[in-house]
């Protein structure tokens, strides 16, 4: 199978687009416009090089059609996603799959995170009123069958945008009723509230909110008004709020934490009652963000994958090009009972111990 090679993002999803591999290795970046060239030629010469396993398989047969359909609706209609802007290494995977990923509440956020390349303001543009009628518009057009709807931190708003939120999601299930919806939701400031007012009757089938990062490193990656333990809070909530809904997080490594720390931090999200988890590689998308401190090689993430499964989560991606929302409709339909998304048509984004048998269809580590 072909493989091709991609500048992967930093973490959450994100609408800012990200530099090209030759950017990355001479430092140049579209967050870092006004730096001096000097200090760009430093940074670049700083900066660690991509190992050599980031890469992924092109898809092939059904799914390249799938992808080559959505891709035709959504130049046909002039659509934006944030798959797209973000340039994610696995669009054509979740594309040719029917998974496709949406960021609402405006490009602009009110947390100013070390690791994250959207833009940062104290009081961002109004919200768009127009906007629910737009994205539902946009998932119909689109023809696909599990939209992640993701949003930014609005601490600017009295309730965190819960209540735009809720009418984003409400507007593209009463367009299209037969469309899976996931939430990657903001800790919405730690209100239970917005929280409770948000999830109540509304329409999905995962919320999801990702801790970043292990503990110990909460104050160097994140905003001061982020931690680890407000995450779990959230998510914790959530699931008693809701008790129906699958729940979902995921954590970036390579920012100085040790192998030890992931470990601890799974088995501190486990306990809160998460079903589903993520692992991936950060990767510095710009000279003013945190650096890249390690790549913890595919066969860490495997091993991140497997305690993961012992541990209970119902659903695991682990591996270097894993992002939030990768393979986010079979991830959900793992945590079902459904193969593990790892064993499905493969291609090198996530990895495992797993192995599959199609003669007696069960899985072993």
């Amino acid at each position: 199978m072909r493989t091709i090679n991609f500048v992967t993002l930093p973490g959450a999803l994100m609408a800012t687009r990200l530099p090209t591999v030759e950017a990355l290795e001479l430092g140049g970046s579209s967050c870092s416009s006004g730096q001096s060239s000097e200090r760009l030629k430093k940074t670049g010469r700083e900066r660690k090089r991509l190992p050599a396993w980031f890469k992924t398989s092109l898809p092939v047969g059904k799914s390249q059609h799938k992808y080559n359909a959505t891709m035709s609706s959504v130049k046909e209609h002039g659509l934006h996603t944030v798959c797209e802007e973000a340039r994610c290494p696995n669009i054509h995977d979740c594309w040719g799959r029917g998974t496709a990923t949406f960021m609402i509440a405006g490009d602009v956020c009110t947390r100013g995170c070390r690791f994250c390349a959207v833009d940062t303001a104290k009081n961002p543009p109004p919200l768009n009123p127009e906007e629910p009628s737009d994205l539902a518009g946009a998932i119909e057009k689109m023809g696909i069958e599990h939209a992640v709807i993701t949003v930014v931190n609005r601490d600017d708003i009295p309730d965190g945008g819960a209540s735009h939120y809720r009418k984003c999601i409400m507007a593209v299930h009463e367009r299209c009723p037969e469309v899976g919806i996931e939430i990657l939701c903001s800790d919405l400031d730690g209100n239970l509230e917005s929280l409770r007012s948000l999830l109540e009757d509304l329409p999905i089938r995962v919320f999801a909110h990702n801790v970043e990062c292990v503990p110990r490193l909460d104050n160097h990656v994140r905003d001061r008004r982020a931690s680890f333990s407000q995450s779990l809070n959230i998510l914790s909530e959530a699931k008693k709020i809701r008790p129906d809904l699958k729940t979902k997080t995921s954590i970036m490594v390579g920012l100085g934490e040790t192998d030890s720390e992931v470990v601890e931090a799974m088995r501190k999200i486990r306990s809160c009652g998460v079903d589903m988890i993520t692992l991936g590689q950060y990767l510095q998308p710009g000279g003013r963000h945190i650096p890249v401190e390690r790549f913890p090689e595919p066969s860490q993430f495997a091993d991140w994958d497997r305690e993961a499964r012992e541990m209970g989560f119902s659903a695991v991606a682990s591996g270097p090009l894993v992002r939030s929302s990768y393979r986010a409709g079979l991830l959900w339909e793992e945590s079902t009972g459904s193969e593990p998304v790892v064993t499905r048509e493969s291609t090198g984004s996530a990895v495992s111990h797993l192995t599959f048998s199609r003669t007696n269809g069960g899985q072993t580590i």
